[in-house]
């Protein structure tokens, strides 16, 4: 069952469950909320979409999607599985009597695609007219060409299913990866072909663009929705530019895979593309992870202004600085600029601008300002834009924006601004008695341990640790883990402490939580005084169970095992932090 528990896990974000019964606010990183298990008045429960965890501090209770429906719905696992599963649209079925059969269907499609990758690949190299259009009129080198593994479907009805069925794959698991049309015979013919591949760089599906003009032909076709690809949640190129994205806090969505290619080869890589699809709210909260700026290369037509609206509302939900960038006035797209020079490309990517800004500015153009009926128009869809956006301050900077173009008071458009009611996010009600905030147990290996996680700085101080000084199985290990990997990187769990994963998860974001804005210096000094405060808890234990050992070997008469215990007592205390 735990597959099934990881696909339901990879397609539900965690903020947006538990959104359903908090109000969740932003926190730098993080999210946080009141309590649903106590009556607390200060929010202090912490939700982490990166690591996909909670932890209620007034409580002590934590875990992940699973561990809070059991909490809030009253359920056991397997209820909570199935209950997240129908919101996730998850057959468990396919997981039944835990057979894995779903897990082997993905294995076999992922073996597919990657000889598919391969086969296309090959098909690129012995066909002259298909290279000559990769490499002369795409204009794309030898590098890139390996960087997204591109190659060529050949123009024949079933070429890649007879090589695939004769390495011993069904029509069925041919199906399964997308691989084939209605018919049973090639999806893809005399196309150029480009991988989508995941995060981790493995390949889940195609996007083929026909290299012969064909008006009977869609110009791209991609892989359809399969057991590995998701359209509504995958990214084009996300795996070659997620350490640009990373490195600049910033991520440039293109709308043609294309665009991203020739943008890479250029050397801009932080681009990535949603494939052909609407953006979702799954998009950005995926390069959320990455990044806290994206810029939007889209159209300045009607539908290009709709799909930036709609994205406006999308990075307000998420929390993300939302831009813009405008090309240049006859260039259709990225890939052409880029082609003129790649300089320029980088310039528009540079001059953009706040995405309200620009939205605002694009409806204004559309109407006529100077009669009644296009102020009208212009300042509902305009105000429509306002009340998406959640700080006061911004909202009123933009209310000036909108008086400053229709001559209206900022009074006026107040009123108008408050006419129309927005309906308040209502809450699902929990099924648990609310208890009263837990008293602050001590937490100070805990403390110690996310601290260390997070701060790779501070972990000298762990010498002075031994196993023997801590209380908690989980807090020994993890400290014991990170004094032989000091210089590692926790950003993901590894190996070796993944039967610990969820208490790592929740120990570093109370770290992140407690920590955030404190200085290098003073998180020095912090750890200084944490470990202090556990080789004093240890000394006082260690006192405390030799006196009761004296007190058992005086009480027997044992006057040789009494001195050796006497001499180890005062050692200790003579013993110097």
């Amino acid at each position: 069952m735990n597959n099934a528990k990881e696909e339901v896990r990879a397609r539900l974000n965690i903020e947006d469950v538990i959104g359903e019964y908090v109000h969740l606010k932003r926190a730098g990183r993080n999210l946080k909320g009141l309590s649903p298990f106590t009556d607390e008045r200060t929010p202090s429960f912490m939700v982490s979409p990166e690591k996909q965890i909670w932890h209620d501090f007034s409580s002590g209770k934590g875990g992940d999607i699973f561990t809070f429906v059991m909490m809030v719905e009253g359920m056991d696992f397997r209820q909570a599985l199935e209950h997240l599963a129908r919101k996730a649209g998850v057959d468990l079925t396919l997981f039944s009597n835990g057979d894995g059969r779903t897990s082997k269907r993905r294995a076999r499609a992922r073996e597919a695609l990657k000889l598919a990758a391969n086969f296309y690949q090959q098909n690129l190299v012995k066909n002259s007219v298909a290279l000559d259009y990769v490499v002369k009129k795409r204009r794309l080198n030898r590098q890139t060409i390996g960087d997204f593994l591109i190659g060529y479907a050949p123009d024949k009805g079933d070429a890649l299913t007879k090589a695939l069925e004769k390495k011993g794959f069904s029509k069925r698991e041919l199906s399964d990866a997308g691989l084939t049309n209605r018919f049973g015979g090639d999806l893809f013919r005399g196309r150029m072909m480009v991988v989508l591949s995941d995060g981790s760089g493995e390949v889940v599906g195609f996007t083929g663009r026909i290299i012969r003009d064909d008006p009977r032909a869609p110009k791209y076709l991609n892989t359809p929705q399969t057991l590995l690809f998701d359209k509504s949640r995958y990214i084009f190129g996300l795996s070659q530019a997620k350490e640009a994205i990373r490195k600049n806090d910033t991520a440039v969505i293109v709308e043609g895979n294309l665009d991203v290619i020739s943008s890479h080869q250029a050397g801009i890589k932080n681009v990535v593309a949603t494939s052909g699809t609407a953006m979702t709210i799954q998009h950005l909260k995926s390069l959320s992870r990455l990044a806290g700026r994206i810029r939007l290369a889209f159209d300045g037509d009607r539908a290009g202004v709709n799909a930036t609206e709609r994205a406006i509302n999308l990075a307000q939900e998420v929390g993300m600085e939302l831009e813009v960038v405008s090309l240049p006035d006859g260039v259709k797209d990225p890939d052409e600029l880029i082609q003129k020079d790649p300089n320029l490309w980088q310039m528009a990517i540079d001059k953009s601008q706040p995405a309200v800004d620009w939205v605002i500015a694009r409806y204004a153009e559309m109407e006529n300002l100077k009669s009644a009926e296009g102020k009208r128009r212009f300042s509902t869809i305009a105000l429509r834009i306002v009340r998406s956006l959640k700080d006061p301050v911004e909202q009123e900077h933009y209310l000036s924006v909108i008086s400053e173009k229709t001559g209206a008071s900022i009074t006026a458009l107040k009123a108008k601004l408050s006419n129309e009611k927005v309906a308040e996010h209502q809450l699902k009600k929990t099924k648990v008695d609310k208890e009263k905030p837990q008293p602050v147990q001590d937490e100070t290996e805990d403390i110690l341990a996310g601290l260390a996680a997070s701060e790779k700085s501070v972990r000298r101080w762990l010498a002075v640790i031994s196993g023997e000084m801590l209380d908690g199985d989980s807090a020994r290990q993890l400290i014991g883990y990170l004094r032989k990997n000091p210089d590692l990187e926790l950003s993901e769990v590894p190996l070796d402490l993944q039967k610990i994963e969820q208490y790592v998860k929740i120990v570093q974001l109370k770290s992140e939580s407690r920590y955030a804005n404190w200085e290098q210096k003073s998180l020095d000094e912090e750890m200084a005084r944490l470990v202090r405060q556990i080789t004093i808890k240890h000394r006082e234990n260690k006192k405390n169970q030799l006196l009761t050992q004296l007190r058992e070997a005086e009480a027997s008469g044992d006057e040789v095992l009494s001195q050796d215990l006497r001499q180890s007592l005062n050692n200790l205390i003579k013993e110097k932090m």
